[in-house]
């Protein structure tokens, strides 16, 4: 079986750049965000937390939502990137 793909495609680097923008609008560190997303029930370390806000690392479905709420906005909103505060 061929190895998955690892490239990032336009909804994955909309989503990475903006959970970058809020997490840095909201004054949370990336292991701040990390924690919270913990402690919603997804574990995850600031280095996965950085590399999805590089697209370095692909946003699973799970991860996505954890982040989301951690930030207070909707999923879709990390999805379309645009007009969210």
């Amino acid at each position: 079986m061929a190895a998955r793909s690892l490239e990032i495609g336009p909804a994955g680097m909309r989503a990475a750049r903006t959970i970058e923008t809020l997490r840095v609008e909201r004054g949370l560190g990336q292991r701040q965000l990390a924690e919270r997303c913990s402690a919603l029930g997804r574990p995850m370390s600031n280095t996965m937390l950085s590399r999805i806000g590089l697209a370095k690392r692909r946003c699973d479905v799970d991860d996505l939502v954890a982040i989301a709420d951690a930030l207070q906005v909707s999923p879709l909103a990390l999805l379309q990137g645009s007009g969210v505060a």
